[in-house]
C-alpha cells in the first residue's frame, strides 16, 4: 500500500478474519479497539447467511468481538433490499439456513411457483430434491439470485464446500446468469462505504478470500489486504491475476501495519 495514501476507513470480513468456527482468532477484539482508538470508521462486510444481523451482532458480542448491529453490512440483508427495490410483491423461493426471516420482512415469500429463487448459505439443504425444484420454477421463468458465490469456507474442522458451486450449477442447467447480492459484487462493498461516509480510495478491505474479498475491493478501488487465518494459509499460491496490497498472517498484525505504512 502506497504510504501517501491516507487511510480513514476499514471494511472487515468476518467469517476467518475475526474468528473460525466462532473461536476469536487471538488479537481480533483488541484490533478493533485499536482502530477504533486510532479514529479509523469501520464496517464489517460478510456474506455469512445464517444469522440475521442482530443474532450475528448477538452472537459476535458473545465471543468478544466489539460488533454492534449498526456496523453489520449482510448478503441476507442486501439481498432483502434488492428484492424489496427491483421485485416488489413478487413471489420470492428463499433457499438459505438460519434465522434470516427477519432481514426478509414483508417479502412475499413462497415454496412453490415463484418468481424469483434466492440461493444463499443452505449447506445441508443443498439436496438434489431442493436444486431441482429450484431449477423447474428458473426453467419457468423465475429470475435467479444468489447471496454469493463462495466456493469454500474454513471451519473449526476445515475447509467446507459452500453454495458457490450450486449456484453455477443452475446457471449452467438453466441458462440464466444469477444476479451475486454479496462480495464481490460492487454494490455491496458501495453500500458498505456509504455506511462510514468513506471513498474508495481512502479504505481498505481485510479478507481471507482473494477473489470475493481482497481482488473484489480492489477493483471497486479500495486497497486489499490478505490474512493468512481462514480459507487463505501462508504458502498458498495465488491466482496470477491477484495481487494483495498485503499478506498478513492475521488481523491481530493490522494495526501495526497501518501505523507504518498510512
Amino acid at each position: 500500500m502506497a504510504s501517501s495514501i491516507s487511510v480513514r476507513g476499514i471494511l472487515l470480513d468476518i467469517d476467518g478474519v475475526l474468528h473460525v468456527g466462532m473461536k476469536p482468532i487471538p488479537g481480533a477484539a483488541e484490533a478493533i479497539q485499536q482502530f477504533e482508538q486510532a479514529g479509523y470508521r469501520i464496517c464489517f462486510v460478510t456474506n455469512t447467511t445464517t444469522f440475521s444481523r442482530s443474532t450475528l451482532a448477538q452472537r459476535l458480542q458473545q465471543i468478544d468481538l466489539p460488533i454492534t448491529e449498526q456496523q453489520l453490512i449482510t448478503a441476507p440483508a442486501a439481498t432483502a433490499q434488492h428484492i424489496r427495490q427491483h421485485f416488489p410483491d413478487k413471489r420470492c423461493w428463499v433457499l438459505t439456513k438460519g434465522d434470516t426471516d427477519a432481514d426478509f420482512a414483508g417479502i412475499k415469500l413462497v415454496q412453490d411457483d415463484a418468481e424469483v429463487v434466492v440461493i444463499g448459505g443452505a449447506e445441508e439443504l443443498l439436496t438434489y430434491e431442493a436444486m431441482n425444484q429450484a431449477f423447474r420454477m428458473l426453467m419457468n421463468g423465475a429470475e435467479l439470485l444468489a447471496m454469493h458465490t463462495n466456493l469454500f469456507w474454513r471451519t473449526s474442522t476445515g475447509l467446507q464446500l459452500d453454495s458457490g458451486p450450486f449456484v453455477r450449477a443452475l446457471e449452467i442447467a438453466s441458462s440464466k446468469q444469477a444476479t451475486i447480492l454479496g462480495k464481490p459484487n460492487r454494490a455491496f462493498f458501495a453500500q458498505a462505504l456509504i455506511s462510514i461516509g468513506v471513498a474508495a480510495e481512502a479504505a481498505i478491505m481485510v479478507g481471507d478470500d482473494i477473489e470475493n474479498d481482497v481482488t473484489a475491493a480492489q477493483r471497486a478501488g479500495m486497497h486489499g489486504i490478505l490474512v493468512c487465518s481462514g480459507k487463505y494459509q501462508k504458502g498458498m499460491q495465488l491466482p496470477a491475476h491477484a495481487h494483495p496490497d498485503a499478506i498478513l498472517p492475521s488481523i491481530a498484525e493490522l494495526p501495526a501495519y497501518l501505523r507504518h505504512n498510512s
